[in-house]
């Protein structure tokens, strides 16, 4: 039976619920056909809500942007330097491993010049500045931030996605892998805070 009052939140609600049932793949997955079958009405029904399935994976998105963002400042606050880092590391792998299909849409770049991006852009945007504040704890130069950011982000995320996706088969805990990847990260962080500036191109020696 189609289900009385289906609106954007609804449908968004079962997707979803359909990204993290799919698990790593589930965003791969996710059709508006599947999404309309679950909610009892035909495909075309579901355009006056969402208007393609680009958009509905951008509300996915978004859901999922902001559920990861306050996970993340809920395990830092009050925290700083490496150990609010280990706390927003251990944050996002709990989160991927609780919801990898919507761990997945967090991946989705914004496109930096479409309108219809704003909301995504912006919330994308917190989850880096968030970074960035936990990362601000390591008294890092203005022009080493990013690359810390990024080295973060690729560090944790390279793990998380092997994890799901089962790429570690030896028996050894992963618990302790984990750990063990955290510490070289804490390190290199502060690696990168103890290094000199890189030099100003403009400026003459």
């Amino acid at each position: 039976m189609p289900r009385a009052g289906l609106s954007r939140d609804a449908v968004v609600r079962i997707a979803l619920e359909q990204v993290d049932a799919g698990g790593p793949t589930g965003l791969a997955d996710l059709t508006l056909a599947k999404v309309a079958a679950s909610a009892g009405v035909a495909t075309p029904s579901l355009y006056k809500h969402v208007g393609s399935l680009a958009a509905l994976r951008r509300h996915v998105a978004l859901v999922a942007l902001e559920e990861l963002t306050t996970a993340s400042a809920a395990a830092t606050v009050g925290r700083a330097g490496p150990d609010a880092l280990r706390a927003l590391a251990h944050a996002w792998r709990a989160y991927a491993s609780a919801h990898p299909g919507r761990y997945a849409a967090v991946q989705l770049a914004p496109d930096p010049e479409a309108a219809e991006d704003a909301e995504h852009r912006t919330a994308a945007a917190r989850v880096v500045a968030l970074v960035g504040a936990v990362l601000h704890g390591f008294d890092l130069p203005d022009d080493r931030t990013i690359d810390a950011v990024r080295v973060v982000r690729a560090g944790v995320h390279g793990f998380v996605v092997l994890e799901l996706g089962g790429g570690f088969r030896l028996p050894e805990d992963l618990d302790r892998s984990f750990d063990a990847l955290v510490d070289m990260l804490v390190t290199g962080v502060t690696a990168l805070a103890d290094a000199p500036s890189s030099p100003d191109p403009q400026e003459q020696p």
